[in-house]
């Protein structure tokens, strides 16, 4: 059977770039892991995964551009990442569920203070380019266990549609890029307009210009890091779009502080 003949399919996701205060970091972790991971998203209506991501201060000095419209005030910014699947078909049920549920949560002193939010946004799934024939499909990537992931946003140059760029990626970079790498797929998304929220979360500028892609690896991102960067040099080249945010990221290792005092 194909992946289209199942019935769960990703629709929509949660993606949250977070940075904990210094001095701060296990204690980020702990609450977030072992609290708001899942009361605050896992236990919502039609949320089916969730994984955590980390970037160490090695990675972070992997990241480009310099200047970055996505991590701010520096390119630096943003220590761990969060990403939810949310069903297809059922994303509003979610979101009502969610708002709903952030309050309660901060009216009961179940927030966390000592943290800043980098770019939190809801995506919508536009597609995605497999290097295998037989691939780990979308709505199983973030329990497969990959090593690595990377995070490419791309800001379309002004007047260029969506589907001018898609058809560049899947027509020809990415199956270029993609062949006989440890990059086992990419999935590119569109924002959702922002809602309000109980915490201060920055709002994204041109969101009808940006698409993200989440590129999950078989070993750490960093370990090819090239091969992202050459990526990002031919869809420059080809005047449609910039890389707004390009960034390594490794798994967090549940139960554990592992990494906590490798972020700065």
């Amino acid at each position: 059977m194909k992946q289209s003949d199942y019935p769960v399919e990703v629709g929509s996701m949660l993606f949250t770039m977070v940075d904990p205060h210094r001095g701060h970091e296990k204690a980020y972790n702990r609450w977030y892991e072992r609290d708001h991971f899942y009361a605050g998203c896992l236990v919502a209506p039609w949320l089916f995964s969730g994984g955590r991501w980390v970037s160490t201060r090695e990675e972070k000095a992997l990241r480009f551009p310099a200047e970055s419209p996505i991590a701010q005030p520096r390119v630096s910014a943003g220590s761990y990442v969060a990403i939810y699947w949310i069903h297809a078909g059922h994303h509003e049920e979610y979101q009502a569920w969610g708002n709903e549920q952030a309050h309660w949560l901060y009216r009961n002193g179940r927030g966390f203070a000592e943290r800043t939010h980098v770019h939190t946004l809801l995506y919508t799934v536009d597609w995605v380019h497999y290097r295998d024939d037989d691939p780990v499909p979308l709505p199983l990537a973030l329990d497969h266990g990959f090593e690595g992931l990377a995070t490419v946003a791309l800001l379309r140059a002004p007047g260029v549609e969506q589907a001018r760029l898609d058809d560049l990626l899947q027509g020809d970079l990415l199956p270029r890029t993609l062949a006989g790498s440890p990059i086992a797929s990419c999935s590119t998304w569109s924002p959702i307009p922002q809602g309000q929220a109980p915490m201060n979360i920055p709002k994204v500028e041109d969101t009808d210009r940006l698409d993200l892609q989440l590129l999950f690896c078989d070993r750490p991102a960093s370990d090819d890091w090239e091969r992202v960067r050459e990526y990002a040099r031919r869809i420059e080249e080809s005047g449609l779009a910039r890389v707004a945010f390009a960034s390594p990221w490794r798994p967090t290792v549940v139960g554990t502080d592992r990494w906590v005092d490798r972020l700065w």
